[in-house]
Formats: structure tokens, sequence, C-alpha cells
């Protein structure tokens, strides 16, 4: 999801660190692709102190190893990157981390919450992780607002993943929107404290600074009430993560729903979210993306989600811009 400054920008489904209340519902134990129903080999060490085989255990942090489970947080609202289906958070973000906790041989667990708190449960230890589709950029990276102010001490982040925004509308483009440009004085909705959310801010500006008028932003709480709005006529487009907007124009009503006007703008990348005093998690999910990626598990993941185009040919820490 690119999100705005915690994208899907900072403390991201594309997704601003935001300060606010953490709404946590539904942990998934997660520790394989598909239905990610079996378990892993981090048990032997949680439950007998045996050496892990996996390959890159002992590139975790002690804590970690010891608990033999690595807690996630999500936002799984974000179709296809991270959804709850049948009670189960599923996508091309769980099936990554499921993949990752292969290498590393510990469980993933992942619990699901509000995408602007994220980061900020991240920094609390509530997780250890953050993989929601948050946009990796320099305010994320170093816990600022939108005005430079300082929210937090900001999070590292280990990018997997490539997307840009995206405008959706109605099937059939009923108000002729052919691009975000045309969004000027047009209602447009949005996920609140996410990427794109900061990309129709910043529209909005070019518009006033054109003597056309502001874009008239609606801002949700989450992502389905923004579909929902501009589904019912309330708004004339709706802005995404690209990926998330190309499933959205796919399923929704059997794709009788919406469309994707314009190419996807701004690409950048997607990051998991570490603490910054964990460097070592940090350099362990590096390898493990890496890895991922060499023996082709990466590739078939993104390919059973339709996901291709955000394919990445090495992890880099802290890339976003």
């Amino acid at each position: 999801m690119t999100a705005s400054t915690t994208r899907r920008t900072t403390a991201a489904r594309s997704r601003i660190a935001a300060v606010g209340a953490i709404a946590v519902a539904g942990a998934l134990l997660l520790t394989g692709c598909g239905d990610q129903t079996e378990g892993s080999g981090g048990s032997d060490t949680k439950e007998s102190g045996k050496t892990n085989s996996a390959p890159l255990f002992d590139k975790l942090p002690k804590d970690i190893q010891n608990a033999g489970v690595l807690k996630a947080g999500t936002n799984a609202e974000y179709a296809p990157m991270e959804f709850q289906e049948g009670g189960k958070i599923v996508g091309v973000d769980p099936d990554i981390a499921a993949a990752l906790g292969e290498k590393l041989g510990v469980e993933v667990e992942f619990t699901s919450g509000n995408f602007d708190g994220l980061i900020t449960a991240l920094n609390s230890g509530r997780y250890d992780i953050a993989m929601s589709s948050i946009t990796d950029n320099k305010q994320r990276q170093e816990g600022l607002d939108d005005k430079g102010n300082k929210l937090g001490p900001g999070v590292d982040f280990v990018d997997y993943f490539v997307a840009g925004t995206a405008v959706y509308v109605q099937k059939g483009n009923p108000k002729g929107i052919n691009s975000i440009e045309d969004l000027c004085g047009q209602p447009a909705a949005v996920q609140r404290g996410t990427t794109y959310e900061k990309a129709l801010q910043d529209q909005s500006e070019k518009c006033t600074d054109a003597g056309k008028k502001a874009v008239k932003i609606q801002s949700f709480e989450n992502d389905t009430e923004a579909q929902t709005r501009v589904k019912s006529g309330g708004a004339v487009a709706g802005v995404n993560d690209y990926p998330v907007a190309v499933d959205l124009a796919r399923k929704a009503d059997n794709g009788d729903a919406f469309e994707i006007v314009g190419e996807q703008v701004d690409a950048g990348p997607f990051g998991i979210a570490v603490d910054k005093d964990n460097k070592q998690l940090t350099e362990a999910l590096e390898a493990a993306v890496n890895a991922i990626i060499e023996d082709g598990t990466y590739k078939k993941i993104l390919e059973k989600w339709g996901a291709e185009t955000g394919a990445i040919d090495k992890a880099v820490v802290n890339g976003g811009k």
C-alpha cells in the first residue's frame, strides 16, 4: 500500500508515521507460502534449545532465536498485498514473510491493526517488524511528519518490492478522469495516513498554484471506505498503490466496479520496517530477502498474486528517497 508519511508516506497497504491508538485484531501464524498452516523449524529452538538448521537462523538476534517467533504488524485491508480471507491473513506480504521465516528458522506471526499506528507500535516494542506495503522514504526513516517535525525515532527499512500511485474510477469513467491532474476541484477518496494521501495533497497544491480549485480530499480510516465512496459516486476517483488498484479493478464486482486511469506515478520501494536499534534483525532480513530472490521463491509468490510488476533484483536497506 503506498502510504504517506507512515503506502501502504513514515512512521506502508503502497503505506506517514502517525501517533494514535492501535486497534489490533486477529493474529495469524505464518510459516509457509499458500495457506500457511504448517509448522516451522523455529520450534526446535523454542522448545528444546536445539540448534536450528535453517540457513540464516544464526543471523537473528538471540531473543528472536529463543522465542522462535517474529512478530509482525500489518493492516490486512490491501488485497492482494495483505487481506483477510477465511479468517486468515493472506496475500503477497504474508507469503513473502512466511518464505523469509523458512530461511530464518522462525514462525512469522501477523497481527492486523490500523495502518497509521503500525510504526508507533513497532517503536513501542509491540512488533518486531511492520510489513504492510509501507513505502520506504526519508520521512519515515527519520520519524518526521509532513512538516518536518519529529514524531518518533524513525525506522530502518528492508526493501522488497516497488510500486507507484494509481488513480481508479467507476467503471466506464463517467466523469472523464484521465490522470491525477484531472482531480483539481473534484472530490477524491483515499485512506488516511498513506503516501497516496500525500500524493493527493501534493496534487492539490499544484492545482491551486496553477489558479485552479484544490482537490476535495476525502480521507478515510480504511481503504474499504474510500472504495465505497468512489463506487457510490460520492468521489469521482480514488487513489491507491498500483498493485492494489489493479487487483481492485480486476476483482470488485467481477471487474464491473472500477477501472484504472493513466499510468502509475511516483514509484518507490515498499520496505519491512525494523526498529533502528535492531541492526542485527535488519541485516538478517536483508539476507533472507536476497535468499528467496536467488532461489526463485520470491518470483513464484509474486506470480501467484499477479504482482510481478513490483519485483526487485536485490534487497536494499533504506533505499527510499
